[in-house]
């Protein structure tokens, strides 16, 4: 079987976020991290592949350092890793992407296509469902455990009501929730390893995309304008000398909160 995770490189979390004014897009110079719930799909795609065989093939969009990032999941035991990186692809907006990912994952033509269900920087927990619609295969998301039976897929997803158990013929995509595993950490023989593997960047042109159809050129979402939150108002800083109670009691009175 072959298995593709789609892969994100996202800002670290410990870099501060900023919106460039000029481009009005979210500034990705700083250092770059493997989104979290993207390493729960590849965990997932192991386990599959140490049950059943087969290869985990990454597959992501983005500049070219993002290369960095997919070397972690190509560490834990992924096989290879494709990346478009292509300067007209940036500004992509969901549409865009969905046409650059979604070429990649034909010339990959993985039998089952994992994702995490939302990136932590666009949070939309869409992607996926998007993805499918365009190669026209069935999507389970939100998968909090998988079984793979031959020519179907099963997930289980957690409802306020309880849990779905929803089955789908392979070919199929699958977006997976953190609750699913957990990710395993590299060994050092992986990371050894990882820098043997496949890792091969590719630009539109060899995907067979037109550029127009991706980037800011393509993009059917646009942003007008961008302004800082509106302000909270007077703020008191209340410091504990051990009479921080009161404080807050006299404040509370004071405004006839209570």
């Amino acid at each position: 079987m072959k298995i593709a995770v789609c892969v994100k490189q996202v800002p670290d979390a410990t870099v501060h976020k900023r919106i460039d004014p000029v481009t009005k897009r979210l500034d990705r110079s700083g250092e770059g991290a493997l989104n979290p719930t993207d390493l729960n799909a590849v965990e997932e795609a192991l386990r599959i592949k140490e049950g059943q065989g087969g290869e985990v093939v990454l597959v992501s969009l983005g500049p070219e350092k993002a290369m960095e990032s997919l070397r972690k999941a190509l560490a834990m035991g992924a096989d290879r890793a494709l990346l478009l990186s292509d300067e007209a692809a940036a500004g992509s907006d969901l549409v865009g992407t969905t046409v650059a990912l979604a070429s990649a994952l034909e010339r990959v033509e993985a039998d089952l296509v994992l994702f995490g269900q939302a990136s932590s920087d666009g949070d939309g927990a869409v992607l996926s469902a998007a993805v499918a619609d365009r190669l026209r295969r069935p999507l389970i998301s939100q998968v909090a455990s998988l079984a793979v039976d031959g020519d179907s897929v099963t997930g289980k997803r957690q409802t306020e009501h309880g849990y779905d158990l929803i089955s789908a013929p392979l070919p199929a995509v699958i977006a997976v929730s953190d609750a699913i595993n957990e990710p395993r950490y590299p060994s050092l023989k992986g990371i050894m390893g990882a820098k043997s593997k496949l890792q091969e960047t590719v630009a539109l042109t060899d995907l067979g995309v037109d550029a127009e159809r991706v980037g800011e050129a393509g993009a059917q979402t646009t942003v007008l304008d961008l302004g800082a939150p509106p302000s909270r108002g007077d703020q008191v800083k209340i410091e504990d000398d051990g009479s921080a109670a009161q404080k807050i009691l006299d404040y509370v009175l004071e405004r006839r909160l209570l």
